[in-house]
């Protein structure tokens, strides 16, 4: 796995230039948003490109003239930090609008930077291009080259000058082979919650946009690091709201990646909201992550905001009586403006993904389900009962327990419920969903999943 070493390239420009249509190629991706409503993109995004037998990283950055955008002075910060780290800056023009004040004004930015600078003249193909083009000249940062990152048209011979101004990159490290993958882990809830607060306090940096706006974060957006000896990818989604209320263009978009996120991720930390702990839309946040086997764990935040004297205790068996269908997930609390519980929650996430990734011998496995049967048999339906032969586990992340009976037909919820409960009380899983699946004795049987 290459390290974080390989050469930079940051992606600027105005705004609804094209600049995340051109990440998305270089990356073979479709991480960022693309909408043609300008100020889409608002924080850094991350991604990688092989060419001509090099590797480099790149980021999309918002556009830096937003001025219309609320957020227009976070996004410039944002791509002031990326512009900063950067080897190479590449700038992105509308070929078919020719070199705008815009453009020139950023053009100065970077010509006073000591970074080699490119100009791709994006959305060449289109009629007005030809007319337009040479203005880009004028900027005086050399020839524009010609794109168009929706056709895929020139996007090689930039990838050429690319790779000709990147500088040499270090030898690459590599991770000791064997080495647990990164743990993914995505922080999710509903607009406004606080998880981009809790992002840039667990990452030590402000990496993502913050602010009292919900809507803020659009992107999901993957932060890579390193705590405890173990690699992790820390991502930050926008916010769920309910079906009804999520609005066309970009708004849909983001909660589509915000819930690709939670199929991506290993552990889903669940942002609640200590003013409104028991809210609905939570509960169905959960009930995804539960649905794809992801780790799950209820993360009240903003915590220094709660009223004085609120018992913790008491709270937690509050949110505990709200998620009855998940009574194994921990309740973690934490503040990202003080700092509590910040390192408690990367150490509850190591500890979910160890419990995801646990096996139990079948042994031992079975001297538990026997006991339980014989202390609580299952009831007759009709002039039947569900007898249970024998149970194995067939996987791990999630856990996957297969049992085989003599009549799958025969399961009735309560009782699914019943086992689960009795091998959690046994082997723990915290945190862990847990799948179940019954076989009869004929192969042909059809098979029922819990």
């Amino acid at each position: 796995m290459t390290g974080s070493s390989a050469p930079l390239v940051a992606i600027v420009g105005r705004p609804n230039v094209g600049k995340s249509a051109l990440f998305n190629r270089l990356t073979r991706s479709r991480r960022a948003l693309v909408e043609r409503l300008p100020g889409t993109t608002r924080d850094r995004q991350y991604g990688r490109c092989r060419w001509g037998g090099r590797e480099f990283r790149v980021v999309d950055t918002g556009g830096i003239e937003g001025d219309a955008d609320p957020f227009g002075a976070e996004i410039r910060a944002q791509a002031d930090l990326a512009l900063a780290e950067a080897d190479l800056l590449l700038l992105v023009i509308d070929a078919s609008a020719g070199a705008t004040a815009a453009d020139h004004a950023i053009a100065e930015r970077l010509r006073r930077s000591d970074r080699p600078v490119l100009i791709a003249a994006n959305k060449s193909d289109r009629r007005e291009a030809a007319a337009n083009v040479h203005e880009a000249h004028a900027l005086g940062l050399g020839d524009p080259l010609p794109i168009s990152a929706y056709h895929a048209e020139g996007v090689g011979g930039l990838l050429d000058r690319v790779i000709e101004a990147l500088p040499d990159a270090p030898p690459e490290r590599r991770a000791p082979a064997g080495g647990d993958p990164p743990l993914r882990i995505a922080v999710v809830g509903r607009p406004n919650a606080g998880k981009s607060s809790l992002v840039n306090a667990i990452l030590g940096e402000d990496r993502v946009i913050t602010s009292d706006l919900p809507g803020a974060t659009r992107d999901a957006i993957d932060s890579p690091f390193a705590w405890g000896g173990r690699a992790m990818v820390l991502v930050d989604t926008a916010g769920i709201r309910r079906r009804g209320r999520v609005a066309r263009g970009a708004e849909r978009h983001s909660v589509q990646q915000a819930e690709r996120a939670i199929a991506r991720a290993d552990v889903v930390c669940l942002l609640i909201d200590p003013s409104e702990p028991v809210a609905a839309q939570d509960a169905h946040i959960a009930g995804r992550a539960i649905d794809r086997g992801a780790g799950l764990a209820l993360v009240v935040g903003k915590w220094d905001l709660a009223e004085p004297g609120t018992d913790r205790g008491q709270f937690a068996r509050r949110i505990d009586r709200r998620y009855r269908f998940a009574p194994w997930a921990p309740v973690h609390f934490a503040s990202a403006r003080s700092g509590e519980g910040v390192e408690g929650l990367l150490e509850l996430a190591l500890r979910v993904d160890g419990m995801r990734r646990r096996r139990v011998q079948t042994s031992q496995l079975n001297r538990v389900l026997q006991r339980a049967v014989a202390l609580h048999p299952p009831r007759y339906a009709g002039a039947r009962r569900l007898k249970l032969l024998y149970a194995t586990q067939a996987g791990i992340s999630p856990p996957t327990f297969v049992f085989f009976v003599n009549d799958p037909d025969l399961i009735h919820f309560a009782y699914r419920r019943f086992l689960e409960n009795r091998i959690r009380d046994a082997f723990g899983f915290e945190g862990a969903a847990i799948r179940m699946r019954f076989r009869g004795r004929e192969p042909e049987r059809a098979e029922a999943s819990a």
